[in-house]
């Protein structure tokens, strides 16, 4: 199977089979609690439909080549990513933590951030190189490689939301288990996927500013005359 056929067939086989074993696994690591399971479920599904879909169409900047699309997004790319990332936090929270450790929080984070950036630098750089994702960036348009185009957006885009989504876990945790804060699952939810639409947003644009000298945040329309010619 070719790089481009494995793509073609994960969009569809990944999350089928990934979605339900990430449901089960974090049903069982809280005991039952569909509250906190679905706050670890339901985090990187929301966040991979309203970024990306923000991102193809209407700004532009990415592109999705596969048969089933709404414009230039797939329509189901909330769970190809929301179930891979579901079961790699799982497999990196350790058991939980009631009570609220600076400790855990900041050990969490970073672990399920780093894995996350380094599984999705690999993903993403692999769909660039095969055709099935394009990114229309400032390396892009000066002719660089796949590793390039998308270590300019991986860092912010899955080790930051990475940071936040596991540290979010550990709020969720000692909220839903033992603090009198009145907030539910649908309430710290949507708290943390604020938090991982805002902050890795934020920090892109700034870094994308001091490197590239814009916001990153239009597409560039072509590639200059030596990346063309190249």
């Amino acid at each position: 199977m070719t790089m481009t056929g494995f793509f073609h067939v994960y969009q569809f086989l990944g999350p089928a089979t990934l979605m339900p074993l990430a449901a089960y696994g974090w049903w069982r690591h809280y005991d039952g609690d569909w509250n906190l399971a679905a706050v670890a479920l339901l985090v990187p599904v929301i966040h991979a439909y309203i970024v990306p879909g923000i991102g193809t169409n209407v700004l532009g900047m990415w592109a999705f080549n596969t048969r089933l699309k709404l414009g230039k997004f797939r329509p189901h790319h909330g769970f190809v990513f929301g179930s891979a990332t579901a079961l790699i936090a799982l497999m990196c929270i350790g058991a939980p933590s009631p009570q609220l450790s600076a400790g855990t929080v900041l050990s969490t984070a970073l672990l399920i951030g780093a894995v996350l950036l380094a599984v999705n630098w690999v993903y993403d750089a692999l769909a660039l190189k095969s055709g099935v994702l394009e990114v229309y960036n400032q390396p892009w348009a000066n002719g660089a490689g796949p590793w390039a185009i998308s270590g300019d957006y991986v860092i912010w885009f899955f080790g930051v939301f990475g940071v936040i989504y596991g540290a979010g876990l550990r709020l969720a945790e000692s909220v839903l288990l033992v603090s009198s804060i009145p907030l539910n699952s649908v309430a710290l939810t949507a708290l943390i996927v604020a938090a991982t639409l805002i902050i890795p947003t934020l920090g892109y644009i700034a870094t994308s500013w001091l490197r590239h000298g814009h916001s990153g945040c239009r597409p560039r329309t072509q590639r200059t005359m030596e990346a063309r010619t190249s």
